[in-house]
Protein backbone atom coordinates (compact mmCIF):
# COMPACT_ATOMS: atom_id res chain seq x y z
CA UNK A 1 0.00 0.00 0.00
CA UNK A 2 1.35 3.48 -0.66
CA UNK A 3 2.04 6.54 1.50
CA UNK A 4 -0.61 8.25 0.12
CA UNK A 5 -3.67 5.26 0.35
CA UNK A 6 -2.69 4.82 3.87
CA UNK A 7 -2.82 8.24 4.94
CA UNK A 8 -6.46 7.91 3.09
CA UNK A 9 -7.48 5.13 4.92
CA UNK A 10 -6.64 6.66 8.51
CA UNK A 11 -8.53 9.62 7.50
CA UNK A 12 -11.46 7.48 6.36
CA UNK A 13 -11.44 5.48 9.92
CA UNK A 14 -10.58 8.62 11.43
CA UNK A 15 -13.74 10.04 9.77
CA UNK A 16 -16.03 7.36 11.12
CA UNK A 17 -14.96 7.37 14.79
CA UNK A 18 -17.65 9.00 16.06
CA UNK A 19 -20.58 7.28 14.66
CA UNK A 20 -18.40 4.29 15.33
CA UNK A 21 -17.97 5.05 18.82
CA UNK A 22 -21.85 5.31 19.78
CA UNK A 23 -21.95 2.27 18.45
CA UNK A 24 -19.28 0.15 20.51
CA UNK A 25 -20.29 2.54 23.67
CA UNK A 26 -24.20 0.85 23.37
CA UNK A 27 -22.66 -2.64 22.55
CA UNK A 28 -20.43 -2.15 25.60
CA UNK A 29 -23.34 -0.72 27.66
CA UNK A 30 -25.37 -4.02 26.90
CA UNK A 31 -22.79 -6.06 28.08
CA UNK A 32 -21.37 -4.33 31.11
CA UNK A 33 -22.32 -5.85 34.36
CA UNK A 34 -21.00 -2.93 36.67
CA UNK A 35 -21.67 -2.80 40.03
CA UNK A 36 -21.69 0.52 42.27
CA UNK A 37 -18.10 -0.04 43.39
CA UNK A 38 -17.00 -0.52 39.83
CA UNK A 39 -18.55 2.44 38.38
CA UNK A 40 -17.45 4.94 41.27
CA UNK A 41 -13.53 3.29 40.97
CA UNK A 42 -14.19 3.67 36.95
CA UNK A 43 -15.16 6.98 36.46
CA UNK A 44 -12.51 8.23 39.05
CA UNK A 45 -10.30 6.72 36.64
CA UNK A 46 -12.61 8.05 33.77
CA UNK A 47 -12.73 11.73 35.14
CA UNK A 48 -9.00 12.05 34.98
CA UNK A 49 -8.76 11.13 31.74
CA UNK A 50 -11.72 14.08 30.87
CA UNK A 51 -8.91 16.30 33.37
CA UNK A 52 -6.39 15.55 30.54
CA UNK A 53 -8.70 16.31 27.75
CA UNK A 54 -9.83 19.85 29.40
CA UNK A 55 -6.13 20.89 30.10
CA UNK A 56 -4.97 19.87 26.31
CA UNK A 57 -8.25 21.71 25.25
CA UNK A 58 -7.48 24.80 27.16
CA UNK A 59 -3.63 24.72 25.20
CA UNK A 60 -4.38 23.75 21.57
CA UNK A 61 -5.85 26.60 18.40
CA UNK A 62 -6.97 23.37 16.55
CA UNK A 63 -5.62 23.87 12.88
CA UNK A 64 -3.75 26.73 13.01
CA UNK A 65 -0.16 26.23 14.95
CA UNK A 66 1.57 23.07 15.86
CA UNK A 67 0.57 24.09 20.12
CA UNK A 68 3.60 23.21 22.44
CA UNK A 69 2.12 24.26 25.71
CA UNK A 70 0.68 22.59 28.61
CA UNK A 71 0.34 18.71 27.76
CA UNK A 72 1.43 19.30 24.77
CA UNK A 73 5.12 19.78 26.20
CA UNK A 74 4.99 16.24 27.30
CA UNK A 75 3.24 14.10 24.29
CA UNK A 76 2.14 14.71 20.97
CA UNK A 77 -2.01 13.65 21.18
CA UNK A 78 -3.07 14.72 25.05
CA UNK A 79 -6.28 14.98 23.67
CA UNK A 80 -6.73 11.31 22.55
CA UNK A 81 -4.05 10.11 25.63
CA UNK A 82 -7.17 11.43 27.97
CA UNK A 83 -9.83 10.08 26.01
CA UNK A 84 -7.81 6.71 26.30
CA UNK A 85 -7.75 7.06 30.17
CA UNK A 86 -11.61 7.61 30.00
CA UNK A 87 -11.98 4.71 27.84
CA UNK A 88 -9.86 2.58 30.52
CA UNK A 89 -12.41 3.93 33.01
CA UNK A 90 -15.39 2.62 31.08
CA UNK A 91 -13.32 -1.05 31.21
CA UNK A 92 -12.84 -0.75 34.67
CA UNK A 93 -16.63 0.56 35.96
CA UNK A 94 -18.14 -1.91 33.17
CA UNK A 95 -16.69 -5.00 34.99
CA UNK A 96 -17.08 -7.53 31.79
CA UNK A 97 -14.50 -8.68 29.63
CA UNK A 98 -16.63 -8.65 26.68
CA UNK A 99 -17.52 -5.08 27.28
CA UNK A 100 -13.68 -4.26 28.13
CA UNK A 101 -13.08 -5.71 24.61
CA UNK A 102 -15.05 -4.22 22.52
CA UNK A 103 -13.88 -0.59 24.03
CA UNK A 104 -10.46 -1.41 23.81
CA UNK A 105 -10.57 -2.62 20.23
CA UNK A 106 -12.49 0.94 19.56
CA UNK A 107 -9.64 2.68 21.38
CA UNK A 108 -7.31 1.33 19.48
CA UNK A 109 -8.31 1.52 15.81
CA UNK A 110 -10.00 4.43 16.13
CA UNK A 111 -7.23 6.81 18.31
CA UNK A 112 -4.61 5.13 16.18
CA UNK A 113 -5.95 6.21 13.23
CA UNK A 114 -7.31 10.14 14.15
CA UNK A 115 -4.06 10.17 15.54
CA UNK A 116 -2.14 9.42 12.15
CA UNK A 117 -5.09 11.15 9.83
CA UNK A 118 -3.93 14.63 11.76
CA UNK A 119 -0.52 13.82 11.65
CA UNK A 120 -0.51 13.92 7.68
CA UNK A 121 -2.69 17.30 7.68
CA UNK A 122 0.04 18.68 10.18
CA UNK A 123 2.62 17.54 7.75
CA UNK A 124 0.85 18.87 5.18
CA UNK A 125 -0.22 21.92 6.52
CA UNK A 126 2.90 23.28 8.77
CA UNK A 127 5.71 20.84 7.52
CA UNK A 128 8.97 21.31 8.87
CA UNK A 129 7.55 22.74 12.03
CA UNK A 130 5.41 19.88 12.96
CA UNK A 131 8.28 17.43 11.80
CA UNK A 132 10.38 19.42 14.53
CA UNK A 133 8.13 19.28 17.30
CA UNK A 134 7.45 15.42 16.99
CA UNK A 135 10.77 14.65 16.70
CA UNK A 136 11.15 16.56 19.97
CA UNK A 137 13.71 19.53 18.39
CA UNK A 138 10.80 22.36 18.71
CA UNK A 139 11.61 24.88 21.74
CA UNK A 140 8.11 24.79 23.84
CA UNK A 141 5.84 27.54 24.49
CA UNK A 142 4.68 28.62 28.07
CA UNK A 143 1.06 29.88 26.63
CA UNK A 144 -1.46 29.75 29.94
CA UNK A 145 -4.61 27.66 29.87
CA UNK A 146 -7.48 29.52 29.05
CA UNK A 147 -11.15 28.54 29.56
CA UNK A 148 -11.60 30.49 26.24
CA UNK A 149 -9.72 28.03 24.17
CA UNK A 150 -11.80 25.11 26.18
CA UNK A 151 -15.27 26.18 25.05
CA UNK A 152 -13.71 27.40 21.72
CA UNK A 153 -12.86 23.64 20.99
CA UNK A 154 -15.96 22.08 22.32
CA UNK A 155 -14.67 19.98 24.76
CA UNK A 156 -18.32 20.52 26.72
CA UNK A 157 -18.56 17.49 24.23
CA UNK A 158 -16.40 15.25 26.17
CA UNK A 159 -17.81 16.85 29.59
CA UNK A 160 -21.41 15.37 29.05
CA UNK A 161 -20.95 12.48 27.38
CA UNK A 162 -18.87 11.81 30.49
CA UNK A 163 -21.53 12.55 32.71
CA UNK A 164 -23.91 10.58 30.68
CA UNK A 165 -21.85 7.19 30.42
CA UNK A 166 -21.64 7.67 34.39
CA UNK A 167 -25.13 8.19 34.56
CA UNK A 168 -26.24 5.21 32.46
CA UNK A 169 -23.38 2.85 34.09
CA UNK A 170 -24.91 3.62 37.37
CA UNK A 171 -28.80 2.65 35.94
CA UNK A 172 -27.24 -0.54 34.39
CA UNK A 173 -26.53 -1.66 38.26
CA UNK A 174 -29.92 -1.21 38.96
CA UNK A 175 -31.01 -3.42 35.46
Amino acid sequence: MSDTSARGSWRSVARLRVPLGFVCAVIALWLARPSPASVLAGMSVAALGELIRLWAAGHIEKGREITRSGPYRLFRHPLYAGSAVMGVGFMIAARSLPAAMVVGVYLVIALMSAARAEEAVLDARFGGEYAAYREGRAAPSDRPFSLARVRANREYRAVIGFAIGCVLLYLRTRF
